[in-house]
């Protein structure tokens, strides 16, 4: 059987177009009065900056028809605080997620990403502090809210965590905005970020499952001995949740041998045993595989300022649900069964942005010589 022939080709252009057309009616950028400098420029510079994983100072330099650098960040840090980025942002990454997730309920997925930070605490906005990693206790720290379907992930929503900010303060945002969406969920699931009794209580209304941290002495005996069990724990005296340990050999993975044993956190018709709890939660590992592609396509900055670095994340993460959107809407054949995938990875279709930024930029392709050119330069 022959695939069915596509009727037209996505260029290159075609997709650096719909990334800058969609920052472009979300992200609306007032440039005032008398301004040569366009919004489409700036998001195309942008554009090309997450999707070469480079800054926005490398876009510039390497382009003839580009604004200068200080032009591009200096429009963007004024026309975006954080508040700004974060109500707007859901919207631009829900435009085209929502339009693919089916009728039924799906299952959706929280994650805290806690970035180190090691300059001065009192230089830089949007600080969270947490316990110590990779040597600090200071970080730059996003939440993201994920839904899942067909084994891809499609964001929904992203929170940048400052001082005073808790976890369970962005669950409920991350909950309320799933009633907001009248999205069915069917589980959720968390990283250990948002392990703690306020968060447990929030999820009482949802199948939930999360890995739980060794906080105290019986849950440490726990998870130190017997077999793969279910228990009921009270973690600080506020909330009483079943967990489940999981026990399995190691068998000399990643060098290691013996018994490890693992403890969820999990409440949910379709988990029973412990091996149901760590295999339903073994499809959160890929929304891991999510934040690493994100950071693959995130546009490098020192800047301090809160606003710009959120629009970054953002847009790293709009390039992931564009390029899964564009995927599954127009690169796949329809057909019975399920769509035939095309073989269209995330790393070409961010080079193919950033040529087409690169051709809509005007990238340099000659610099200047100090002297003639002999034979070995030509053929």
């Amino acid at each position: 059987m022959k695939p069915t022939q596509a009727d037209s080709e996505i260029e290159e252009e075609h997709l650096l177009n719909f990334v800058v057309n969609s920052l472009d009616e979300e992200l609306a950028i007032d440039l005032g009065e008398n301004v040569e400098v366009t919004t489409e420029k700036l998001y195309e510079v942008l554009a090309g900056a997450s999707a070469g994983g480079t800054s926005i100072n490398h876009v510039c330099e390497t382009t003839d028809d580009s604004p200068h650098a200080n032009t591009v960040r200096r429009h963007l840090t004024d026309q975006f605080d954080l508040d700004t980025v974060e109500a707007v942002g859901d919207t631009l990454l829900q435009r085209d997620a929502l339009e693919t997730l089916p009728d039924r309920p799906v299952e959706v997925c929280a994650d805290l990403h806690l970035d180190p930070y090691y300059g001065d605490e009192d230089e830089t906005e949007a600080l969270f502090f947490s316990q110590a990693k990779r040597g600090t206790t200071t970080f730059h720290a996003y939440a993201t809210l994920y839904a899942r379907v067909r084994n891809k992930r499609y964001t929904l929503a992203v929170r940048q965590l400052v001082a005073g900010d808790t976890t369970s303060d962005v669950l409920a945002e991350f909950l309320e905005l799933l009633d907001g969406l009248d999205l069915g969920v069917r589980a959720v699931y968390l990283d250990r970020g948002f392990y703690n009794s306020t968060c447990l209580g929030l999820l009482y209304a949802h199948n939930y499952a999360m890995p739980i941290v060794k906080w105290g002495e019986t849950i440490q005996e726990e998870l130190s001995r017997g077999w793969s069990r279910e228990i009921e724990h009270d973690l600080a005296g506020e909330v009483t949740f079943p967990v489940f340990i999981d026990c399995v050999y190691q068998q000399g993975r990643y060098d290691e041998h013996g018994v490890a044993r693992h403890g969820y956190a999990a409440d949910a018709p379709f988990i029973d045993t412990p091996r149901d709890a760590r295999e339903h939660y073994s499809k959160r590992f890929g929304i891991e595989s999510s934040y690493r592609l994100a950071k693959q396509s995130l546009a490098f900055t020192s800047s301090q300022d809160a606003g710009l670095r959120l629009v970054m994340f953002v847009v790293s993460l709009l390039l992931q649900n564009s390029w899964r959107y564009l995927h599954w809407r127009y690169v796949a054949a329809p057909r019975r069964g399920g769509r035939r995938l095309w073989q269209w990875s995330f790393t070409e279709f961010c080079e193919m942005v950033l040529r087409a930024a690169w051709t809509a930029l005007g990238v340099r392709r000659a610099v200047p010589a100090n002297q003639p050119l002999d034979d070995r330069f030509f053929r």
